[in-house]
């Protein structure tokens, strides 16, 4: 399948593997990132894409790539800013830290720099890191960044990229749990990730938070194009780790 935004043809070019990390749900939260970040560190040094269900996944590479934090932006699309400590101001059974309201708090701790694109929808307490030097966020609305501002704002020569499906535009990716409206649209979207891909190195990605819906496949094609593309990009630019 030939893929123009990369201009190649990943499945063939590349040698691509699917891992199936089944029974995580099964688990507790310590206990399923533990045994996802195992999995995740048994296929280095190669270029891993996580597709999770829940935001709480991505805790796992964060784990993983820790020992070089410093090194590292995370690059987040998303709606909600995720910089929970819990989830106890709306959860009456809270699951704690590893929520998926608090994945990018987590990020923090670990010490990485994140930079946050397509933010609509936070906490007062989350507001109040927006000001850390850390933690750059551009807010979605009728204003918004060029491309080029939010990855000059990339100080780091290293990446990981996690998308959050309700980062998109719903017009884009309807199929999420938690909606919200705008959002990053389609090409937008695209040259971003083309642009990244080919003015730093991609360390790993994860795409999350896509909840299928019967009679409508938008959100599940639209997240497989991103993460195909994404491949091709990252052979076609040499942007590997």
């Amino acid at each position: 399948m030939y893929d123009r935004i990369s201009d190649s043809t990943p499945a063939i070019e590349r040698r691509i593997a699917w891992v199936d990390v089944d029974q995580l749900a099964a688990l507790e939260p310590e206990a399923m990132v533990a045994h996802l970040e195992a999995e995740y560190r048994r296929h280095a040094p190669r270029l891993r894409i996580l597709i999770g269900g829940e935001h709480s996944v991505s805790n796992a590479p964060f784990r993983a790539h820790a020992e070089r934090a410093g090194e590292i932006t995370v690059l987040q699309i998303d709606a909600h800013a995720d910089l929970r400590q819990d989830d106890s101001d709306y959860n009456d059974a809270p699951w704690g830290p590893l929520a998926h309201c608090s994945v990018m708090r987590r990020a923090h701790d670990l010490g990485y720099r994140l930079v946050q694109v397509g933010i609509r929808a936070y906490s007062a307490a989350e507001r109040g890191l927006f000001d850390d030097p850390r933690v750059t966020v551009f807010e979605w609305g009728a204003a918004r960044p060029s491309v080029a501002e939010v990855v000059e704002s990339i100080t780091t020569s290293k990446v990981y990229l996690t998308l959050d499906a309700d980062g998109l535009d719903p017009a884009c990716m309807p199929a999420t749990g938690t909606p919200v409206p705008g959002g990053l649209d389609w090409y937008y979207t695209v040259d971003l990730l083309a642009t990244l891909m080919r003015e730093r190195t991609l360390v790993g990605a994860d795409l999350v938070e896509v909840c299928p819906r019967p009679g409508d496949s938008r959100t599940e094609y639209a997240a497989a194009q991103l993460i195909y593309s994404l491949i091709g990009l990252a052979g076609a630019t040499g942007c590997l780790p």
